[in-house]
């Protein structure tokens, strides 16, 4: 799930693409073309193209992967410039133990895989959530929860920590502690110029923050991102108030 927040008067025409969808569902904000666009590139709507991939993510990060790298290329094909993932797209474990075992560093295998993907689709990518070993993962043996952008080249152009973790109580379900295997982000990420426009970063549970979207929007953001991957009772609560 993504949230997009725009200020006016950017346009943005998005993408949505799921697993097995061939026929891409198209909206459009802050704008209403015409219907005869439904099947053209983006260069025909004068406006930039973003695809939204939604995906299930499981503890099998290599056909994790495979999912992901399937929404991308679609995505390039149908003429998008920018490509976003979810947050936790590399993988949902099991349980924390098993969330340490699977994370990796930003120079690892996986991120390698997803640069290699950026370059041979010259799409841009926003990887909402990235399981991340930090530089100080040998003295915490904790993570970060990091939002990565890769530009059309492959390159990391722009990473954010998730400074608001989510811990809570769930009603019928237990508590929820993100803080006991991940470490609060020490900063925002200033906005980042992407072919779509400026870019603010945050994650999931950072929406319940206001003051993280106005500094974001103060310095420029003319997007603000909210990769993630809610549950069954959590999403509903953040998602509801924020769209009445």
């Amino acid at each position: 799930m993504l949230g997009f927040i725009i200020r006016p008067p950017h346009q943005l025409l998005s993408l949505l693409l799921c697993p097995g969808l061939r026929i891409p569902r198209l909206s459009v904000l802050c704008a209403q073309p015409r219907l005869r666009a439904m099947a053209v590139s983006s260069s025909s709507w004068e406006l930039p193209l973003v695809a939204v991939c939604q995906v299930t993510s499981t503890p099998d990060k290599e056909q994790n992967f495979i999912t992901c790298a399937e929404l991308i290329r679609e995505a390039a094909r149908l003429g998008a410039c920018l490509a976003f993932l979810p947050e936790a797209f590399d993988f949902i474990a099991r349980n924390p133990e098993e969330t340490l075992h699977l994370s990796e560093p930003l120079g690892g295998n996986l991120l390698g895989e997803y640069t290699q993907l950026a370059r041979e689709c010259g799409l841009w990518l926003s990887l909402g959530g990235f399981h991340e070993r930090g530089q100080d993962w040998e003295q915490t043996q904790k993570i970060y929860n990091c939002h990565v952008i890769l530009n059309n080249k492959g390159s990391v152009v722009a990473t954010y920590r998730k400074t608001h973790l989510c811990d809570v109580e769930i009603p019928g379900q237990g508590p929820m502690h993100e803080s006991n295997s991940t470490i609060p982000g020490p900063s925002l990420e200033s906005p980042i110029s992407t072919p779509a426009g400026k870019i603010g970063l945050a994650i999931c549970y950072d929406m319940r923050f206001p003051e993280l979207s106005l500094a974001l929007v103060q310095a420029g953001a003319e997007i603000l991102t909210y990769p993630s991957a809610f549950g069954s009772v959590t999403g509903p609560a953040h998602w509801e108030p924020v769209s009445s």
